[in-house]
């Protein structure tokens, strides 16, 4: 069974149905050719995103986000593992009911595929949906490090997919990569718009031009919402 804590509870309730994926003219539908010229709450989120140009990926490092996976919703659990309790099926723990030992991504998001957990031998990561080094270059390297810790940890954007897929995506936006489920890329999109429009992140205009031609194609896609607030208490911070 898998425990939900804090304000994870609330993202688990977003994603559920994201990680089952869906059918064609329903929320999260495969993308245009579904049902070309539709619109809805995501598409005008994305449509409201500022645009501007990409900055330079100067002064990033995963450390100006905080430490890996920082319990910033003090619920005694880090953020990866209370991840894995929200996205795992069969969920086994080591030491407790916190440090997930087993389980399995049914199915993983990203490729529709069901990928097993193990401990030590995991073929599963963490994504942020919204890549750290993006956001870096659409408005995170003038923030303080409160804002970065949240981003980095906040469960709205972070998603449990098979590692190798997820590799292959990098630091890419919309414009770049997307899911090779094509049935899921609705449910991506919008849940990237909804990280940008929460932290006030931009797009570029291939960005916002590749989010609108996906959820043009999904008539009903909801923006997903929730998660934790976007300040990590104060006794985070970053190296």
């Amino acid at each position: 069974m898998v425990r939900l804590r804090g304000g994870v509870a609330v993202a688990a309730l977003v994603l559920v149905a994201a990680v089952s994926g869906c059918e064609p003219g329903t929320e999260g539908s495969a993308g245009p050719a579904d049902n070309p010229g539709g619109g809805g709450p995501a598409l005008a989120a994305a449509e409201s995103l500022t645009v501007k140009g990409r900055a330079p990926k100067t002064g990033y490092d995963r450390e100006e986000f905080g430490s890996p996976w920082a319990d910033t919703d003090s619920n005694d659990c880090d953020t990866r593992d209370d991840i894995l309790q929200r996205d795992l099926e069969d969920v086994k723990f080591r030491d407790g009911d916190c440090r997930v030992a087993s389980g399995v991504l049914d199915p993983d998001p990203y490729t529709g595929e069901d990928v097993s957990f193990v401990r030590g031998r995991s073929q599963i990561d963490i994504d942020h949906i919204v890549a750290l080094s993006d956001a870096w270059q659409k408005g995170a390297q003038k923030w303080d490090d409160s804002k970065r810790i949240a981003l980095a940890n906040d469960p709205l954007n972070l998603l449990a997919v098979d590692a190798g897929t997820n590799r292959g995506k990098g630091d890419g936006d919309a414009a770049t990569w997307l899911p090779p489920n094509k049935a899921y890329r609705c449910t991506y999109v919008a849940a990237q718009v909804a990280v940008k429009k929460k932290y006030e992140l931009w797009v570029t205009s291939a960005e916002q031009s590749a989010m609108k031609r996906v959820l043009s194609g999904c008539p009903d896609q909801k923006l997903p919402s929730g998660g934790n607030p976007t300040k990590a208490p104060a006794r985070f911070h970053a190296d």
